[in-house]
């Protein structure tokens, strides 16, 4: 079985895949999962405002000739810098969702190695908490959970709430709790939620752990 190295803009993400992904992860054998922050400097960890420093990251990554693992990405649609290879032309595809798939086209081909795909989340990872209103509830005073259900209801699809920058699923957290804490009561909330509502509820991030889970099995 391969090991799998995901890497990812923030301690929120690398959180994540440590409390939520890797358990769900070694259910299908696949028990060697590490989140790689993107290198922005010497010393500098976490961020994503340079195509730069993620193809470096993930370019350090696969300089092993070794074939036993996989690298892949977690990192948002909303607020990707300009800098991603063939940025203009993806950006004019007609819907977001194949912005999204041509940015991550382009990457796969711009790092050309068979070892590594791309994932783009779809606008970002609090989209995720909308998958039901669970977190919020238990997290969030009684009001704020209320606004959020009525959120979770209005959207059937939480990878459809949109990414204006007052829209967007964060933006919509802060304004509903300003001391919103993104790596803290982020990863809480998520684990209320719970993978598998993620899973139902966002087609995109179901096939992009379905396809690390079918490509540990080759």
């Amino acid at each position: 079985m391969r090991r799998v190295y995901i890497v990812v803009e923030g301690q929120t993400e690398q959180e994540f895949v440590n409390t939520v992904i890797s358990p769900y992860l070694q259910g299908f054998g696949v028990f060697s999962i590490t989140p790689v922050l993107i290198r922005t400097s010497r010393n500098g960890r976490g961020g994503m405002v340079n195509y730069q420093h993620l193809w470096n990251t993930v370019k350090l990554l696969l300089k092993s000739s070794r074939k036993d693992f996989v690298v892949t990405t977690f990192i948002d649609f909303f607020r990707i810098p300009n800098t991603m290879p063939r940025y203009e032309e993806c950006m004019a595809k007609a819907s977001k969702i194949e912005r999204v798939e041509a940015l991550e086209s382009a990457m796969n081909e711009n790092i050309g190695d068979r070892r590594f795909f791309s994932y783009i989340q779809l606008h970002e990872f609090e989209a995720l908490l909308f998958s039901n209103n669970n977190g919020f509830a238990y997290y969030f005073p009684e009001e704020c959970a209320k606004r959020t259900g009525n959120i979770v209801s209005s959207y059937e699809n939480p990878e459809d709430i949109n990414s204006s920058p007052e829209g967007a699923p964060s933006k919509r957290l802060l304004a509903l709790k300003s001391d919103y804490n993104k790596v803290l009561e982020g990863n809480l909330i998520a684990l209320e939620v719970g993978i598998m509502s993620m899973l139902e509820k966002c087609p995109r991030f179901n096939r992009w752990i379905t396809q690390i889970i079918d490509t540990c099995k080759i």
